[in-house]
């Protein structure tokens, strides 16, 4: 059974571009995955990375272009520039570990649905609301937000550090079992061809 282990940001707008895409490409092939929330911006510094805001006027303005592209593309609601960004990761990224552990939810949903709250609903994921309510929508239990802390704390970091080491530079980032690697939403075509044995 493939397995692919699923690096990704909850600020990330093309993590939110990904959708639930790339469960549709797992379930296809029977892929079992392993969300791997990470800090964006510490993986940006690791890998030799510029985080947006400090990149050149070129490479920002062309970033909002092809967001809005892709978008577009992609049929989904969109703002180029949320309210609530950047903001802090951390709570939304602990609560997803959290649910991975306790299980019994949509896990998919509650990715997708914590960047779906950030770049096209206008919402605050630090905020415990938020979180608790991101949670709650997706089959978890919202106290998940807090009894999860400590732990998600722990692998929230580890997740860092095994990006690093594994090659990851930034998200989405999918690695397979066999240490193939797909980076973007863009990607996700080339990842079920490589499930299928094509590339």
């Amino acid at each position: 059974m493939p397995h692919i282990d699923y690096y990704f940001a909850t600020l990330s707008p093309y993590t939110y571009l990904a959708g639930t895409r790339m469960e549709e490409v797992a379930a296809k092939h029977g892929a079992t995955i392993r969300y791997k929330p990470l800090d964006i911006m510490g993986l940006f510094g690791r890998t030799g990375g510029t985080p947006p805001p400090q990149r050149h006027i070129n490479r920002q303005e062309w970033r909002l272009q092809e967001m809005r592209r892709s978008a577009s593309k992609l049929g989904m609601k969109m703002n180029l520039k949320p309210a609530h960004w950047p903001t802090n990761p951390a709570p939304s990224s602990y609560a997803i570990i959290a649910a991975q552990t306790a299980g019994g939810g949509d896990l998919a949903g509650l990715v997708h649905g914590f960047v779906r709250a950030v770049w096209a609903e206008e919402k605050d994921v630090s905020d415990d609301a938020v979180v608790r309510a991101v949670l709650e929508a997706h089959g978890f239990d919202g106290g998940l937000a807090d009894s999860g802390m400590l732990a998600g704390a722990e692998e929230y970091a580890a997740n860092l550090e095994e990006a690093v080491e594994k090659g990851v530079f930034g998200a989405p980032f999918y690695i397979t079992d066999g240490d193939e690697r797909f980076w973007g939403q863009d990607k996700i075509e080339d990842l079920d061809l490589y499930l299928q044995g094509k590339l």
